[in-house]
């Protein structure tokens, strides 16, 4: 495997030419003092060889812009501490030739974009028999038993139907994150689970645009998948996860 470098940063036309670019909103008009409150930002980020390339209105007094620079600072990705899943993700096909190995009755997983959050995309995406790009969701899988309650289910309706159908594993979606709404959500989750004293009856997975595994073991859930990720990398988390744990393993 090849060595990890000591030192990298961003590039765009050329390796290590510290070439970025990046997009923020700001409360000013757009016009020539926001274009230059906004080269400011960026600078301010220690950026250099700023330029605006893009600017436009939002309303009056919002503007938005697109911004190129260089950055010339560098990142030693040897000094990172990285959380994540630990093994390569099966495909589907291991996951059901895993299962039927290794437990005695189909694995039931349920699913369901909790609190206000109205989007399902993830959660379909991750259960949904079509699944997405290609990548089939965990209803097509045999030994899983998927039940998607949908969207904009209260974390306590969530839990009783875990409860009721006998659940192994609870998955979460969030996509609305504004205001870090769905920290507040999935904080009171764990809660609720603790205060009944399930927390470990279940194996809780969460996903969403913001979140990784690094931030799910914050909050005390078991694992967190993020953009790019599907079913089987969900699936073989989960069924590995449940083996170690005895449940139902023959």
């Amino acid at each position: 495997m090849k060595p990890i470098p000591k030192a990298i940063r961003p590039y765009g036309d050329t390796l290590h030419d510290g070439k970025v670019q990046i997009s923020f909103s700001l409360p000013m008009p757009s016009d020539a003092h926001g274009e230059a409150a906004a080269k400011a930002v960026a600078q301010s980020m220690r950026l250099v060889d700023v330029a605006v390339v893009e600017q436009r209105s939002l309303g009056k007094d919002y503007s938005f812009y697109v911004v190129y620079g260089t950055l010339t600072e560098t990142v030693d990705p040897s000094t990172l501490k990285v959380v994540d899943h630990g093994e390569k993700a099966m495909r589907k096909t291991d996951v059901e030739a895993f299962i039927n190995e290794h437990f005695q009755a189909p694995l039931v997983f349920i699913g369901a974009s909790t609190g206000t959050d109205a989007h399902t995309v993830g959660i379909d995406a991750i259960m949904n028999m079509k699944g997405i790009a290609g990548h089939y969701g965990l209803e097509r899988y045999e030994g899983i038993e998927a039940i998607n309650l949908g969207s904009q289910i209260d974390n306590e309706v969530l839990l009783e139907k875990a409860l009721e159908v006998n659940a192994d594993v609870i998955l979460i979606s969030q996509t609305v994150t504004q205001k870090d709404m769905h920290i507040r959500n999935l904080t009171a989750f764990v809660e609720l689970l603790e205060a009944e004293g399930v927390r470990d009856r279940f194996l809780v997975i969460i996903g969403g645009p913001r979140i990784n595994h690094a931030l799910a073991k914050e909050l005390g859930f078991d694992a967190g998948f993020g953009p790019g990720k599907f079913a089987f990398d969900v699936a073989s988390f989960a069924v590995k996860a449940l083996a170690e744990r005895g449940v139902k393993t023959r």
